[in-house]
């Protein structure tokens, strides 16, 4: 598909090569005297060499422009992508915060839990104890 594409620069390139055969043939084609026909090919290829630096002018300016939108663009990418990047990490950061503060909630459910069954597990063994006490004074 890219060789079916008719690019700008294919045109240019046309151009020119089409504009100096054109201008050769005519110049070769008309019968004219050694000194004119030296006279015409002098005079076309300066029109022919000011053409190359009217173009090479353009081209620079063109490349110019285009490094400057490019840089632009660039930029601006790199901001967005600064810009997105900062944004997920505030929001992964948020989201462990608020994932961290549950975790430690449960842990204290679960602690307070244990310290209840603890105290429960104490009061049985001294009820025990208290029981074998009795025991033993009345054996």
């Amino acid at each position: 598909m890219a060789d079916n594409q008719f690019n700008s620069k294919d045109f240019i390139l046309g151009t020119f090569i089409g504009a100096a055969v054109g201008a050769l043939t005519a110049l070769l084609m008309t019968p004219k005297t050694g000194k004119e026909f030296r006279d015409d090919i002098n005079t076309g290829a300066s029109q022919v060499k000011k053409k190359a630096y009217d173009w090479k002018e353009v081209a620079q300016e063109k490349g110019t422009n285009w490094k400057d939108k490019a840089y632009t663009t660039g930029s601006d990418l790199k901001k967005k992508a600064m810009e997105s990047t900062s944004q997920v990490t505030k929001t992964a950061a948020e989201k462990t915060k608020v994932v961290t503060q549950g975790v430690q909630s449960k842990l204290k459910e679960k602690r307070k839990k244990e310290d209840e069954a603890l105290e429960k597990a104490e009061d049985v063994a001294e009820a025990m104890e208290e029981a074998a006490e009795e025991l033993e004074k009345k054996n």
